[in-house]
C-alpha cells in the first residue's frame, strides 16, 4: 500500500483541527518534522502544515510547545533556503505573540533564536530578530536594554544600507525616547525614519505606524488638530488592511477631539460606518470619558478610569493627556465652586466636589501659585480667603506710553538737529 502524500496527510490532518486538536497535532508534527522529501512542492506543504501547528498550539495557549517545536525544527532550518529559514522563525516568533501573558516567553524565544542565528551566521535573520527584541525590551519597560540594543542594530543596518529595516529601527528608537519623555531626540529618530522611508516604497502598514507616531508627537506638544489628521491617515491605512490597530488609531482622534474641547462629535464619530466596525471596549472607554468632559463631571472621569483602566491608564499615550484634562476639569470645578465666596472652608469644598481635603487643598495651592485666582489658604481656620481680581490700573501703562513716545520725538529732534549742524 502506498503511503499518502505529504498534500493528502496535511488534508487529514486539518480534518481533525476541530474535533480532535490533539490528534491534529501529531499528524502535522509528523509533517513538519517527519523523514519527508524536500523538494518544492514538499517544502511548501511543510510550511502549511508549520502554520497550521503553531495556530492551533496558540489556540491552546501553549507559548512553550511553540519554543520547543522552533528548537526541533533547527534540523529542516538546514536543508531549506536562508529566506525560507527567515520566513518561517518570523512566523513562529509572530504566533507566540497571539498567545496571552506571553511577553517573557518571547523575550526567551527571541534571545535564544539571536544566539542559533549567530552561530549560523544568518544576519539577516538575527537583525530582524533583535529588531522584535528591542521592541519587546520597550514593551517591557527595559529602556536602557532597548536603547543600547537598537544603537548596536543602527550601526550595522547603516553600512548595509538596508533601507526598509532601517525604518523600522529609527521608527522603534523613536517609540522608546517617546516612552523615557525625550521629545527632542524621538522627533530626530522620526525625521530619520521618514527620510530613510522617502527612498524606497514602503508597506502601508510601515506608513501607518510613521503616521502614529508622528500623531503621538504632535500629541504631547499639545497640538492636537494636527495629531488628529496623522491619527486619521493612520486608521485609514490600518482600516484598509483590515489590521485590528485600526482600533488603536481611531481611539487616539476620539482622544484629540476630547483635548480639543470637542466631546460633542465623539458620539458621531463612533456611530460612524468606520467608527462601528471597531465598536468594542476601547471605543467605549473614550465615550465613557467623552461623556464626563460633557458633563464637568470628575466623579464620572474618575469611574471611567477605574472601570476602562486598562484601555486608559494602562495606555501611556492616552494616560498623559487624560491626566493633563483631569487636572483641567478639577481647577473648573473648583473656580466655579469658589465663585459665589469670599471666605470658604476648604472641607465645604471638598465635600462638594467630592474628593479628598488633602487633593482639594494641594489643588488650591497651585492654583494660587499659577494665579488662576486670587486669593490665601489660612490653614490654621481650615478656610480659603477669596480676594476681588484687582482692576487693571490705566493710568500708569497710558503715561509710560505717554514719556515713550515723547523720548521718540525728541530722539527723532536731536538727529534733525545734527543733520542742521553738519
Amino acid at each position: 500500500m502506498t503511503r499518502p502524500s505529504l498534500s493528502e496527510q496535511y488534508a487529514s490532518a486539518q480534518e481533525y483541527e476541530e474535533a480532535q486538536p490533539q490528534t491534529a497535532i501529531n499528524k502535522l508534527k509528523d509533517i513538519v518534522l517527519g523523514d519527508h522529501p524536500n523538494d518544492a512542492e514538499s517544502i511548501k506543504t511543510k510550511e502549511q502544515a508549520l502554520q497550521s501547528l503553531a495556530n492551533l498550539y496558540a489556540k491552546q495557549g501553549d507559548a512553550k510547545a511553540l519554543r520547543t517545536l522552533l528548537t526541533e525544527l533547527r534540523s529542516l532550518f538546514a536543508l531549506i533556503p536562508k529566506a525560507k529559514t527567515a520566513k518561517i522563525v518570523r512566523t513562529v516568533v509572530d504566533t507566540i505573540a497571539k498567545v496571552p501573558n506571553s511577553t517573557a516567553v518571547q523575550l526567551e524565544v527571541c534571545k535564544e533564536q539571536v544566539q542559533w542565528a549567530q552561530t549560523e551566521k544568518r544576519t539577516f535573520l538575527r537583525q530582524r530578530i533583535e529588531v522584535r527584541l528591542a521592541t519587546l525590551y520597550l514593551e517591557t519597560k527595559d529602556y536602557t536594554s532597548s536603547i543600547s540594543l537598537i544603537g548596536k542594530l543602527l550601526t550595522e543596518v547603516k553600512r548595509l544600507d538596508d533601507k526598509l529595516l532601517l525604518v523600522d529601527i529609527h521608527l522603534l528608537e523613536s517609540r522608546v525616547h517617546t516612552a523615557l519623555r525625550n521629545a527632542p531626540r524621538a522627533k530626530a529618530a522620526l525625521t530619520a525614519a521618514r527620510t530613510a522611508a522617502n527612498s524606497i516604497y514602503i508597506p502601508p502598514a510601515i506608513q501607518a505606524e510613521i503616521d502614529t507616531q508622528s500623531g503621538t508627537l504632535h500629541a504631547e506638544e499639545k497640538d492636537y488638530k494636527t495629531a488628529y489628521s496623522y491619527f486619521f491617515e493612520a486608521f485609514e491605512q490600518f482600516n484598509a488592511l483590515d489590521d485590528r490597530k485600526a482600533v488603536l488609531s481611531l481611539k487616539y482622534m476620539l482622544l484629540c477631539k476630547i483635548m480639543l474641547s470637542s466631546a460633542e462629535e465623539v458620539p458621531g464619530m463612533i456611530s460612524s460606518k468606520a467608527g462601528l466596525k471597531y465598536a468594542g471596549i476601547e471605543v467605549d472607554a473614550m465615550r465613557t470619558v467623552a461623556k464626563a468632559y460633557q458633563d464637568r463631571s470628575l466623579q464620572g472621569f474618575q469611574e471611567a478610569l477605574k472601570v476602562h483602566a486598562e484601555q486608559l491608564v494602562d495606555d501611556p499615550v492616552v494616560h498623559t493627556h487624560l491626566s493633563a484634562l483631569y487636572d483641567t476639569l478639577l481647577e473648573q470645578n473648583l473656580i466655579r465652586l469658589i465663585e459665589p465666596f469670599s471666605c470658604v472652608q476648604i472641607s465645604h469644598l471638598a465635600q462638594l466636589i467630592k474628593l479628598p481635603l488633602e487633593t482639594v487643598l494641594n489643588k488650591l495651592a497651585q492654583m494660587i501659585l499659577d494665579k488662576k485666582f486670587a486669593g490665601t489658604l489660612d490653614q490654621g481656620a481650615g478656610c480659603l480667603d477669596v480676594f476681588e481680581e484687582p482692576a487693571a490700573d490705566e493710568i500708569y501703562p497710558a503715561a509710560l506710553k505717554t514719556f515713550s513716545n515723547m523720548g521718540h520725538v525728541v530722539d527723532t529732534l536731536f538727529n534733525r538737529s545734527q543733520k542742521i549742524m553738519a
